[in-house]
């Protein structure tokens, strides 16, 4: 048995950085990661203005710079008719004009390295420690295949979308739909290139192409449930969309030379009715599973876990965390969930359901040819994506 004042269940942004910011704090803190390191492709590797600031306060920008990254500071839709910058991040006014892409995986390493916390690789949460009906910590098993307890007055579920301990806890979200999935792969960047990102809408289809320096890491947005049926048409087919949406991109698809280069993500939007139980707080993707648009479900993760290391500060210092204590976080953090997610699902049915059920040219919308023909309009979006709603500060 091992013992701590909080426990946390996963590794990702959510869970580290809740962890670094505790540890800060003087709080003994265990993370437990179920995957021996953090490499698993096409993951989420945005971050945004908001979490940048949050990062400089607490002194990472120069380990951050130091890691390979992109800086992109516009955002362009590519219709029929022509292509827009719908977001000019450099229009902001704000420390880090711009949002950095990096592999998440060097991101979550940097975060890890960072504290005084505990991080147990490859301990995987299968079980639920109860006292006097309160939550007191959790199971793990090791890799060995032994099983563990790991005891503390708080437990934080930031164990994603698929959270073992909202499982365990019989917690089942609202889900609000979703009209796409993404199949994510990657094709070579040569020198004549654009940076920055693309979004490119066809017939049925939208093709999102994201600058990574040497390669694009492109998403091909799909009806929900369309990808037996792309499956089914062979990749030669496969190829041939790609080439319709970006006949610049034809010369290099021989990138993908099977299905294994492909990665599906199943888009889910849910949320928790009440992120909180006697014991546990649950954070992120484990309280909220956000939909692609924007690219924002990093960055709502991180902010609430700098609200619940604000928030949690005074309780875990007096020795109790109440319910009372864990409502307030879910107070603060609700909010701009349910509003970015209302945006989101509002994207989903004004343009990505009407794109995909497009069968010829799609012309640009009236509302980004307004954003073309007034620059400064473009400061909007970007700040709705890359300040997003209530950001959080470290104090």
């Amino acid at each position: 048995m091992r013992s701590a004042d909080v426990c946390i269940a996963g590794g990702g942004p959510a869970g580290l950085m809740l962890a670094l910011l505790l540890a800060r704090q003087g709080r003994s803190v265990i993370v437990l990661e179920k995957h021996a390191d953090f490499l698993r492709d096409f993951r989420g590797d945005t971050v945004h203005p908001s979490t940048l600031d949050v990062l400089a306060d607490l002194g990472l920008m120069d380990k951050l710079a130091a890691l390979p990254h992109r800086l992109v500071r516009q955002l362009r839709f590519t219709f029929a008719d022509r292509t827009v910058t719908v977001a000019d991040f450099s229009r902001l006014r704000c420390r880090h004009p711009y949002v950095m892409f990096l592999p998440q995986w060097d991101f979550l390493e940097l975060l890890g390295s960072e504290g005084t916390f505990t991080l147990l690789r490859e301990h995987e949460v299968v079980g639920l420690v109860r006292t006097g009906g309160a939550v007191g910590g959790v199971v793990a098993r090791t890799p060995s295949g032994e099983e563990v307890e790991i005891r503390a007055p708080l437990t934080v579920a930031a164990d994603g979308r698929h959270s073992a301990v909202r499982r365990l806890l019989d917690l089942r979200p609202k889900e609000f739909g979703a009209p796409m999935d993404v199949l994510w792969f990657r094709l070579p960047r040569e020198s004549g290139d654009r940076d920055g990102v693309d979004v490119r809408v066809g017939s049925g289809h939208l093709l999102i192409s994201i600058d990574r320096g040497d390669y694009w890491q492109c998403g091909l947005v799909v009806p929900k449930g369309g990808y037996e049926a792309i499956g089914a048409a062979g990749l030669p087919a496969f190829r041939e969309t790609l080439a319709g949406l970006a006949p610049s991109l034809r010369g290099r698809l021989h990138a993908i030379g099977q299905w294994d280069d492909v990665r599906k993500l199943t888009v889910r939007v849910n949320r928790l009715r009440r992120w909180y139980a006697d014991g546990v707080l649950l954070i992120g993707d484990a309280a909220h599973a956000m939909s692609p648009v924007g690219a924002v479900g990093i960055n709502l993760a991180i902010q609430d876990a700098v609200a619940a290391a604000r928030l949690l500060a005074g309780p875990l210092a007096r020795g109790r965390v109440t319910t009372r204590d864990l409502a307030r976080v879910q107070r603060r953090r609700v909010w701009p969930t349910r509003v970015t997610q209302l945006g989101q699902r509002v994207a989903q049915r004004a343009v990505v359901r009407r794109a995909l059920a497009t069968s010829g040219p799609v012309r640009s919308p009236a509302p980004t040819r307004l954003l073309d023909r007034f620059p400064a309009l473009q400061a909007v979006p970007a700040r709705i994506v890359g300040i997003g709603v209530r950001p959080e500060r470290v104090s």
